[in-house]
């Protein structure tokens, strides 16, 4: 991904939140900067009401941490900053520490494409707490944009029961790196090409198109349009037919494709972008396929979610090309997945791990204390729970699995599942370690990883809660944790 850092700065430092600069400098400031520190980066609920999510933006994190640096013209930018008192917030002493800052630390991360679930760690930090803070608000910024679009991908496509899927979201995307970004993620999610060139060049993703209602409108009349765009384009023709009328235009343009078969080309597909979806694909695939066009693909698209093409399936609609904008880069029903980054674990260096929680009335923001990787149980192909537990545990016994928000709901794993562990080394003493898998294979990484999970957690509707939780004795631990950590809060009161 380096093509990409042709669009933007060089330095990325500082596309980050400003607490983020004012902590460090308070760690700095206190003689706690080089203290060893564990963050984990996870999510809190299942994005759409779904049963799922998707790992994604794991190779925006690589090429930012490759390329980390404080510029020149950055530390100058910060050198400006004041206080009330109209003296400078940062000293030079810190702005040439950070001058020659680096990163060093360990990050354990899932795999792009792998199927995650909430207060899983999606991205593990451990080393210098001056480091590890620093990078929790880029961190999240690739990380939870990235997920929530490509778990928005992987339902339109489940949606779509093996149909292609076009992603053409850009001119409604949240800006030039939401819109590439989106792209990037859409593919992962399963979308088998993008409109976004761009996008396209950077991330090595197919990319497909049509014409626009302008093009015919242009022209004196439709199939005037029609025949000009194919003399044109001959080998990549699919006409827009609802400008005017949607029957007359695939009328205009069967007449248009036997022209074209005359002259040795072949019409690729009709596009469908307004009216009743179901009843007119239905219809243009007979009128195809009477005419003797029946490899010409019925294409549709107009504010398409997984929603609407699960009903204009169930319908009878006879489509073969499903166009996803708005709903499917703008995450249109879930704007947010709101990950989240937590400080789980501290150290002086060589001593004991400090265990960590944030207390909260809310259970569900409690985090859990440690350095925790995560177990996927399977049996016969079909993966079955998850837990996710401390580093230091040893499992070889077995696990009982507690679900985090109930803790009534429990599930023993026998010592006899088979299991992968989902965490994998990516930086070591801040060197990537990780080959990043071509952007093809994290594609096909979710339709597999998707096929080993039981359907009820793919339903768009009430679907069914995977055993993903804590393993029992870190939820003790947890448990205790909380507790002490309040006792003694309130007696500093």
């Amino acid at each position: 991904m380096a093509e990409q850092k042709l669009l933007f700065h060089p330095s990325l430092a500082l596309f980050t939140d400003f607490y983020e600069l004012t902590m460090a400098y308070g760690y700095w400031k206190a003689g706690i900067q080089d203290k060893e520190a564990v963050f984990h980066l996870t999510f809190r609920n299942n994005p759409f009401q779904g049963g799922f999510a998707v790992a994604c933006g794991l190779e925006y994190v690589i090429d930012y941490l490759k390329h980390f640096r404080f510029a020149d013209d950055d530390l100058n930018h910060l050198a400006s900053f004041h206080g009330i008192d109209g003296k400078p917030i940062f000293n030079s002493e810190f702005l040439k520490y950070l001058s020659g800052f680096r990163f060093e630390c360990d990050l354990d991360a899932v795999p792009e494409g792998t199927v995650v679930f909430p207060h899983e760690p999606l991205v593990r930090v451990k080393g210098p707490l001056i480091q590890s803070q620093i990078l929790e608000s880029v961190f999240l910024n690739f990380i939870n944009f990235q997920t929530l679009i490509a778990t928005k991908a992987a339902r339109v496509c489940l949606a779509a029961e093996g149909d292609d899927v076009v992603e053409f979201g850009m001119r409604r995307a949240q800006g030039i790196d939401g819109a590439l970004a989106a792209s990037r993620a859409s593919y992962i999610g399963g979308c088998s090409s993008t409109s976004n060139v761009l996008a396209g060049k950077l991330f090595g993703i197919p990319v497909k198109g049509t014409h626009a209602h302008s093009w015919v409108m242009a022209f004196g009349d439709e199939l005037e349009a029609f025949r000009a765009y194919a003399k044109a384009i001959p080998n990549n023709c699919i006409f827009l037919v609802d400008t005017y009328d949607s029957i007359d235009g695939i009328n205009r343009a069967i007449h248009v494709a036997k022209e074209m078969r005359a002259e040795g080309h072949k019409l690729i597909g009709i596009r469908l972008d307004s009216g009743d979806l179901a009843y007119l694909s239905r219809l243009a695939r007979k009128m195809l396929d009477d005419a003797g066009f029946p490899n010409v693909k019925v294409v549709v698209s107009n504010e398409l979610d997984e929603h609407t093409i699960a009903s204009v399936k169930h319908e009878g609609g006879k489509v073969d090309i499903w166009g996803i904008g708005t709903k499917l880069v703008t995450a249109h029903d879930d704007p947010a997945l709101g990950g989240i980054y937590k400080l789980s674990a501290i150290r002086n260096r060589n001593e004991k791990w400090q265990y960590k929680v944030k207390i909260s009335e809310q259970t569900i923001k409690i985090n859990n204390p440690g350095i925790h990787q995560v177990r996927r149980y399977f049996k016969a192909g079909e993966n079955i729970a998850d837990v996710i537990y401390d580093e230091g545990t040893d499992l070889s016994k077995g696990c009982t699995i507690v679900d985090q928000t109930d803790m009534t709901r429990q599930k023993i794993i026998e010592a006899s599942t088979s299991f992968s562990d989902l965490l994998v080394p990516v930086f070591r003493s801040g060197k990537c370690v990780y080959e990043m898998p071509s952007i093809r294979d994290i594609r096909i990484k979710v339709h597999d990883e998707l096929e080993r999970f039981h359907s009820g957690i793919k339903r768009f509707v009430n679907p069914h809660r995977y055993p993903a939780g804590i393993e029992k004795s870190l939820f003790d631990l947890k448990t205790n944790l909380v507790l002490k950590t309040k006792k003694l809060h309130q007696a500093a009161v």
